[in-house]
């Protein structure tokens, strides 16, 4: 499930619901870390979909990203089966590198907060190009206060 909801007077936030599964809870009773970077790149695509680049093509044809640097903050538990709801939105825009903002909270009780780096690369390579006008002005529309 995602929607977009406001936060702020002026700010519109991307949001997208994962249901965490038996497996991805550790022996803590709380989901294992490593999956906070799989929900958040779940969250990352429907966040582009939403913004008119379709998946399976916009990131073959005409850009792709790859991730550099991730940081997690823990903020507290969430469970099996919890609705964890994730907001996205840009924290910060450069030339060829952007960084978006995940916060994961479950009733508005944030449980995980991330920024995730990106740099933009030519699709099929590995080699860093400025970031796509027409991908730039979404990605300042849905800027967001860090």
């Amino acid at each position: 499930m995602s929607t977009a909801v406001s936060c702020e007077a002026d700010v519109v936030a991307f949001v997208h619901r994962v249901r965490p599964r038996y497996a991805e809870v550790d022996a803590q009773g709380v989901v294992f870390n490593a999956h906070w970077l799989t929900y958040f790149d779940e969250a990352c695509t429907r966040w582009f979909e939403t913004m008119g680049f379709d998946p399976k093509e916009a990131f073959f044809r005409d850009f792709d990203v790859m991730l550099v640097k991730a940081v997690l903050e823990w903020k507290g538990p969430a469970g099996f089966d919890d609705a964890v709801d994730i907001a996205v939105g840009t924290a910060r825009l450069g030339n060829a590198s952007f960084d978006v903002r995940y916060t994961a909270t479950i009733e508005e009780r944030a449980v995980c907060v991330g920024i995730v780096s990106y740099v933009s690369v030519k699709p099929g390579t590995h080699d860093s190009v400025p970031i796509p006008d027409v991908l730039r002005d979404r990605l300042q529309e849905a800027q967001v206060e860090s």
